[in-house]
């Protein structure tokens, strides 16, 4: 997923400004866990766009065509999608 800095830093005071409103988290430094903040969501959203593409390679080199946003495209989308998570994720 491709996210402007601009939409990273909104997420990002937004998130910390609802954590504090609802009285979830203190946050004795609001700047220092803004930069925190910033730096997880692009680095998430960083993630997701490298599982997105590595998945739409998948269905690409499919012998037979399938149409992006048929159900079968669909269908695989979300097979493919949950076997590059498992991979990804670390060994416990």
């Amino acid at each position: 997923m491709k996210l402007s800095e601009e939409r990273i830093l909104y997420l990002a005071r937004e998130s910390l400004n609802r954590l504090r409103a609802e009285q979830l988290a203190e946050i004795p430094n609001f700047s220092t866990a803004l930069r925190q903040a910033r730096e997880l969501i692009a680095e998430w959203a960083e993630k997701g766009g490298a599982l997105d593409a590595a998945v739409r390679r998948k269905i690409a080199t499919l012998k037979r065509k399938v149409v992006e946003g048929s159900a079968e495209w669909e269908v695989l989308y979300r097979r493919y999608r949950e076997e590059e998570l498992a991979k990804r994720r670390p060994l416990k």
